[in-house]
Parts: structure tokens; C-alpha cells; sequence
């Protein structure tokens, strides 16, 4: 929960607070924005494999939570921008990949309490992400935003004690537990410290290269890990059916990129439109008062709540009839959905040209990006779980956490990059969208039969 506080929290202010405070152009604060939302969902390979070979997953956790809280209260300092992000970076992709991985340790494959530990688990990311927009933007819009950056490493600060209050009840389920010897403790020093290091060092080296520089080396090294894996799984895979079951999950990554990439406009563009172009003034009799733009962004998770359930429901009631979709089709209807949220987004900003919009155009498309999320997201997931040969479930894992972490980038540089071309962003998210949800339909039927192909 307090994660997701700290990760939301930073993305309901950080692009208000670079052009309303450090003078950022529009352009560079939304491509810094997406490195670092890209980056973050980047990361996680480096801390999944730290855990796995050199610190274990509590000792992983415990640094990413401290390198978190660090770099949040260095957010309070103008001068320290960079290296506080570098620092949430690395934390974020120390903590995020081991803190699940900590919870299904816990139960055996079997134990009837795992799938209600992960719901409550869910919950708890679900609650961070809902409060976070609305304690951090308020701290920030009614006094300072590094008070509301402040407030996330308070709340990181609360998550290190509580977890390490909590260490002697994380027993996995296939060992004993074992307090922390003094040679974990010695790892975890020296990789915080190693952490610290690499934050200063690489933001001293992309102040030297240069913003596009970064960009540029970001988006080659999204590029050489998607060929290095297509790479390793003709190597690895044996049978027609582990291929064609890789197949159709880099398949589907590609459009799941295309649905983060509009999906998470809500952190950059239209966190801006909502700060620019609506009206947020409630009337009350003579009474008023403006709501911070920040808000809109807690309207996600809280549909989450409200609607996730319903979305289990349903889809068990359309198989119980067999007619539910299969993972394709349902992810098609996420790019749709993602579309139709675009289009009313198009109509709204050609109404702000004239004055500023009514709030229920930002709540629609909010509503639209969320059921199209609850299309795609869980369903991935499930999916790559499921679809992936034994052999490479990891990886493929790591993959599906690839798209994001483009998905991301992507989100904060279409616009600058459409400009270009003098295209107008929301109406071509809408046309690119409806594009990808078209020929996903198109390439269902065989797609699906790719994934049910029986294993060797």
C-alpha cells in the first residue's frame, strides 16, 4: 500500500510541479516523466534478479523501501530533483518485483488462503493508489509540492517499520524462517549504498549527455532486451507449441504497449488539461471552492474497487453460459474502450479553446480507461501465467513488464513527437486505439488457437 502511495503519489504532482515550479516547457516535463514512469517499470528486472542471485527477497525489499524513502525527502530539495528520482527508480525496481514474490512464498501452491492473501494484497496497492492522489495533491497544491513529495517518504518511512516489525511472520511456507544475520544485514548496507552510489553517478552522467541522449539510450535498451529475448527463445524453445504459445504473447504485448502508452496519458497530458482546462470550482450557495487537478487521478483505483468485483462475476457467468471471450477478444475491448475514452477527450479539448470544460468530461473518460483496464490488465497477467511454456514463465513475466515500462515512455512523448507532425494527440490516440482493438479482433480466432496449443 504504502509503495503504491509513494509510486501515485509522485505521479499526481511530479509533471505539475516541473512546469508550475521549476519552469520545465511542457515537452521536457512530460519526457521526464515518462523515463521515470518508464523506469520504473524497467527496473524490476534488475531487482528480481538481485533477489534471486545476491540479497533475497526480503533483504531486496528492505533496500528498495529505503532508497524510496531517501529519495522522496530529497525531493524537497529543488537541486536534488534528479538524483531523487534516479533514487525512487532504483527503490521502486529493488522493492516491486520482491514484495509479491514475498507474499505467495507464504503458501504452498495448494493453500486455500492464497488466492484471499492476494486480494487483500490487491486491495492494499488499490488503497495507496486511491489516497495518494488526494493527501499528495492536496499537500501540494494548498502549500508546497515537496510537501506532498514529503508525504510519500513518511509514508515509505511507515512501510520499512512495518515490515521490519512484521519479519518474524513472513515465514515461507517451504522453509524455515531465519531472523537476519549479520551477513544479509551487510548485503542490504552495501547494496543501499551501492544504490545511493549509481543514483548520483548516472545522474551526473545524463546531465552530461543530455535529456535526448537518455531518451535515446532508453529506448535502445527497450529495443536489445525485446531482441535479446526473441533471441534466447528461439534458442530455448523446442516444440511447435512452446513457440506458438511465446508467439501470441509477444503478440499481445505489442498492443498491450499501445494501451499504456494512452492509458497513461492520466500522469502527464491530461494531469495538465485537468490543471488547465477544467473547472474545478464547486459552488455552494455563495461558498466556493477549487478542487486540486490532482483528484481526477484517484478516480482509477477507486472504480478498481467498485468495479473489479463485477468484472469477476460477470466473466464467471459468461463461461458458466460458455459464451465468455477468450483473452484476446477482452483485450481487444480494452482498446476499444481506451478509444472511446479518447474520443470524448478530443471533443473536450476542442471545447476548452473556448473556456474552460466541466469536470464530467475528465470523470468519463476516467470511467472509459478503467473498464478498458479491468479488459486488459488482470487478463494479461493471467494470461502469460497460463499461455507461457514452464521453461520461460519468468521471462515472459518480464516481458509483459516491458510493454509497461514502454507503454510508459511512450505515454510521455507522443505528444511532443505528433507535434511534429502537426497531429492532434487525443484524436489520434483515438484513431490508433481503435485501430489496434480492430485488428486484435481480426487476429483472435487464430491467436486464440496459438495459446491453446497443447503442451509438448
Amino acid at each position: 500500500m504504502w509503495e503504491r502511495f509513494s509510486y501515485y503519489g509522485m505521479r499526481a504532482i511530479l509533471v505539475l510541479y516541473l512546469t508550475r515550479f521549476v519552469n520545465y516547457p511542457r515537452d521536457a516535463a512530460l519526457e521526464i516523466f515518462g523515463l521515470y514512469t518508464g523506469l520504473v517499470y524497467l527496473t524490476p528486472l534488475l531487482g528480481g534478479f538481485l533477489a534471486d542471485r545476491w540479497l533475497g527477497h526480503r533483504g531486496t525489499v528492505l533496500s528498495g523501501a529505503f532508497l524510496m524513502m531517501v529519495g522522496h525527502f530529497a525531493m524537497a530539495f529543488p537541486s536534488m530533483l534528479f538524483p531523487a528520482l534516479s533514487l525512487l527508480i532504483l527503490g521502486n525496481g529493488l522493492f516491486k518485483p520482491n514484495i509479491s514474490t514475498i507474499v505467495g512464498s507464504l503458501y504452498v501452491l495448494n493453500d486455500p488462503r492464497r488466492d484471499a492473501a492476494f486480494t487483500i494484497f490487491y486491495m492494499g496497492i488499490n488503497l495507496g493508489a486511491f489516497f495518494s492522489p488526494l493527501v499528495c495533491g492536496t499537500l501540494a497544491e494548498s502549500y508546497s509540492p515537496h510537501w506532498g513529495f514529503a508525504a510519500a517518504g513518511v509514508g515509505m518511512l511507515i512501510s520499512l517499520l512495518i515490515f521490519f516489525w512484521g519479519l518474524p511472520t513472513l515465514r515461507p511456507a517451504r522453509s524455515s524462517w531465519q531472523p537476519l544475520t549479520r551477513g544479509e544485514l551487510g548485503r542490504i548496507i552495501l547494496t543501499t549504498t551501492v544504490g545511493v552510489g549509481l543514483a548520483f553517478g548516472g545522474t551526473i552522467l545524463a546531465q552530461q549527455i543530455g535529456r535526448t541522449a537518455v531518451s535515446a539510450a532508453f529506448r535502445w535498451a527497450v529495443l536489445s532486451a525485446v531482441v535479446a529475448v526473441i533471441l534466447y527463445l528461439a534458442y530455448r524453445l523446442r516444440t511447435p507449441s512452446e513457440i506458438k504459445r511465446a508467439a501470441s504473447i509477444l503478440i499481445l504485448v505489442v498492443f498491450t504497449m499501445i494501451f499504456w502508452m494512452g492509458f497513461e496519458q492520466a500522469g502527464g497530458t491530461l494531469n495538465l488539461f485537468a490543471y488547465e482546462e477544467t473547472d474545478r470550482v464547486i459552488r455552494i450557495g455563495s461558498y466556493q471552492w477549487e478542487f486540486p487537478a490532482p483528484y481526477f487521478q484517484a478516480l482509477n483505483p477507486l472504480l478498481i474497487f467498485i468495479l473489479a468485483p463485477l468484472f469477476s462475476v460477470f466473466w464467471v457467468a459468461l463461461a458458466q453460459r460458455k459464451r465468455e471471450p477468450s483473452t484476446p477478444v477482452k483485450m481487444a475491448l480494452g482498446l476499444l474502450l481506451l478509444a472511446a475514452g479518447f474520443a470524448v477527450m478530443s471533443i473536450a479539448d476542442a471545447r476548452s479553446l473556448t473556456q474552460k470544460v466541466s469536470p464530467l468530461w475528465l470523470v468519463s473518460v476516467y470511467v472509459l480507461h478503467t473498464l478498458g483496464e479491468l479488459c486488459l490488465s488482470p487478463v494479461g497477467l493471467s494470461m502469460v501465467t497460463r499461455v507461457s511454456p514452464s521453461s520461460v514463465t519468468a521471462l515472459m513475466m518480464g516481458v509483459w513488464f516491458l510493454s509497461s515500462a514502454f507503454g510508459n515512455y511512450m505515454a510521455g512523448v507522443s505528444e511532443e513527437l505528433l507535434d511534429a507532425y502537426q497531429l492532434p494527440l487525443y484524436s489520434t490516440l483515438t484513431v490508433v486505439a481503435a485501430l489496434g482493438g480492430v485488428v486484435l479482433l481480426l487476429i483472435a480466432r487464430p491467436l486464440n488457437r496459438w495459446m491453446q496449443a497443447p503442451s509438448a
